[in-house]
């Protein structure tokens, strides 16, 4: 690890750190609104010497430039294979420096076309022993509209010249029925569709209601090829739930091909609660057994590859998968590129362990490619490689 990311790494680890080392303390949205704001002001002005020149020394630290990592994946060149999950930058506020914490793609969202404020607080919370967290949002955000204005003042490059690719994650809004789904969905795209590198249909969130039956074939057909109908539309990719039984991801993967989906993105978050039922939540003083929401992190970890080995037999290599879901560590990452995955995304795991999680993983990746004499990491990819030490 290079002393920069060593010095970041120890810095997140003093001040952040307590922090996250327990359930209560500060509030886990607080934490994360406060340092979205801060990022937010950085990427406005990332032009400014004294931002450009911190984010500068930040990406030194956390970028690992190697060619053997760079991918073209529908369409879109990916630096790396390593992305930050949709639901942390929400509003697309911080869309402009998500590259300088080493991230080869972001993605931005859920974005729904009606502003929406989400469900009662609290509705997120860590389970600092177990590196998981539950949380029941409810797709809170500013509406595609405004989305759209965040994204326009932060003068990005046009899609295809970023230094990340960026994805934006598109869900239903709650006051929409699901008849009229494929409309509402419909308009956040059109809409956002010249900004997106590619979409995402989200149909997987446990926290709006109804919107897992939107994963059943006919509906899900239904949709994509509304979707599909719309000018410019960029590369489509559907995130599916870890909760669906067999003959569902199967289905979905025939759909996905059939449809000309760019790619799976597996997996959101999840309702089973995988023995910890009788695990206090500390804030209400209920259980994770009678709270709403879904759970990540490391206890999704085993489900989440499951279905991606399961999509991937199914598939087969032709269709590009998004591995996500317990990622937390080189190891865990590089399992899940060769059961079947092309990139990966962070999110809990990187909350836990900092940023310095990102260059670990790239630097694991490369020691794994010398490691089994592979030129590059598409070789990789399903191959069922083990990790080597």
């Amino acid at each position: 690890m290079a002393n920069g990311a060593r010095s970041t790494g120890m810095l997140y680890e003093r001040f952040v750190g307590p922090l996250l080392a327990s359930d209560g303390g500060a509030d886990a949205e607080q934490l994360s609104q406060l340092t979205l704001t801060a990022l937010g002001q950085a990427s406005l002005r990332r032009s400014w010497p004294l931002v450009s020149g911190s984010l500068a020394g930040l990406a030194a630290e956390l970028q690992r430039p190697d060619p053997r990592l760079e991918q073209t994946l529908f369409g879109c060149r990916f630096s790396n294979p390593v992305g930050l999950a949709a639901g942390f930058d929400k509003n697309a506020v911080a869309a402009g420096i998500w590259h300088c914490f080493g991230f080869g793609f972001a993605e931005l969202g859920t974005v729904t076309w009606h502003a929406q404020v989400g469900n009662p607080k609290p509705r997120l919370f860590r389970l600092a022993a177990e590196r998981a967290a539950l949380n029941r949002m409810g797709f809170n955000n500013t509406g595609a509209q405004e989305v759209k204005r965040t994204l326009e003042r932060q003068h990005l490059p046009p899609p295809g010249q970023r230094p990340a690719v960026l994805g934006i994650n598109l869900g239903k809004s709650k006051i929409t029925s699901l008849d009229l789904a494929p409309d509402d969905y419909a308009s956040s795209l059109e809409l956002l569709a010249p900004l997106a590198d590619y979409a995402v249909i989200n149909v997987s969130s446990p926290n709006t209601p109804g919107l897992r039956d939107l994963q059943e074939e006919v509906l899900l057909r239904r949709l994509v090829e509304r979707l599909r109908r719309l000018t410019a539309c960029p590369p489509l990719l559907v995130k599916i739930a870890p909760d669906l039984e067999d003959d569902a991801i199967d289905a979905i993967a025939r759909m996905a091909y059939e449809e000309g989906l760019a790619g799976v993105i597996a997996v959101n978050t999840s309702i089973n609660r995988f023995g910890l039922e009788n695990r206090p939540i500390a804030q209400t003083g209920g259980t994770l057994a009678t709270e709403a929401g879904g759970l990540s992190g490391a206890p999704l970890r085993g489900r989440a590859l499951e279905v991606l080995r399961r999509l991937r037999a199914t598939a087969g290599p032709a269709l590009p998968l998004i591995g996500v879901g317990g990622i937390d560590s080189p190891q865990s990452a590089w399992e899940r590129i060769t059961a079947g995955a092309s990139v990966v995304q962070l999110y809990t795991g990187w909350i836990y362990q900092g940023p310095v999680l990102v260059p670990q993983i790239l630097e694991g990746f490369s020691r794994q490619l010398d490691s089994h004499g592979l030129a590059h990491i598409g070789e990789a990819v399903g191959s069922g490689l083990p990790w080597r030490d």
